[in-house]
């Protein structure tokens, strides 16, 4: 009863009619002065706490959840959006809304290895990673057909150095990739949604640094990935 009073913050005067409903319902046992969940307890809370920790992602940033459109991420990697814990938004000012924050460019300059995925495109991110890479980061990039286009129509001479190195890997995306960013390193996961309506797009992104959020980053990547046809070569235009 101690342990449950002290990390519940409560009284035994507050706690013991819950818990004589919980022992009532069978979903918690006691043994003598232990109080333990049953079988049927523990199946339930197995299924509630990815519940539990999706609400919390939601709440924390719920405007920016609620504006954004989710079709982008895989529908398993929904059902996992609470394992982005400890979001942070992070908007842009708006006399720099086409300068990369201040603290991805810190912590992109700290990372051993770089995934980026995105999805429209941005000279001063690219610009970063081609100086990154050639400093010999490992990096894999993944880019919609849009953006690659455009990057080695108007930047030809940048891409064929970067194809070059062996530390550096393009991926093509196949379809229409409808997450706007997605960066994941040894430090932390960036992810950019659209808005709903996309004409309006402000470059808002949710940042983490937790394990959990890296895990989902990671493999969420590698997801987009099998979707994905690798560039070896410049194309012949």
């Amino acid at each position: 009863m101690d342990e449950i009073r002290e990390a519940l913050d409560v009284t035994s005067t507050a706690i013991l009619p819950q818990i004589k409903k919980l022992k009532e319902k069978s979903l918690v046992v006691q043994e003598d002065k232990n109080y333990k969940l049953s079988l049927i307890g523990k199946v339930l809370v197995e299924k509630m706490q990815p519940l539990v920790s999706i609400v919390e992602v939601f709440e924390d940033n719920f405007d920016y959840w609620a504006e954004r459109n989710l079709q982008g991420i895989p529908p398993a990697f929904r059902k996992r959006l609470g394992e982005l814990r400890n979001c942070k938004l992070i908007q842009p000012d708006l006399d720099r809304m086409f300068e990369l924050d201040p603290e991805i460019v810190d912590n992109l300059s700290k990372s051993n290895r770089i995934f980026e995925c995105i999805a429209y495109f941005d000279p001063s991110l690219i610009s970063l990673c081609q100086e990154l890479a050639k400093g010999g980061v490992e990096f894999s990039f993944l880019m919609s057909e849009p953006v690659f286009q455009r990057y080695y129509q108007d930047y030809l001479e940048d891409f064929r150095s970067m194809l070059a190195l062996e530390n550096i890997r393009f991926f093509l995306y196949s379809g229409e990739l409808r997450i706007a960013n997605l960066t994941v390193t040894d430090r932390f996961v960036m992810i950019s949604l659209f808005p709903q309506n996309q004409k309006h797009f402000d470059r808002e992104s949710l940042i983490s640094y937790d394990p959990s959020a890296l895990k989902f980053g990671d493999e969420l990547f590698n997801e987009l990935l099998r979707n994905s046809t690798r560039i070896t070569q410049v194309p012949q235009k």
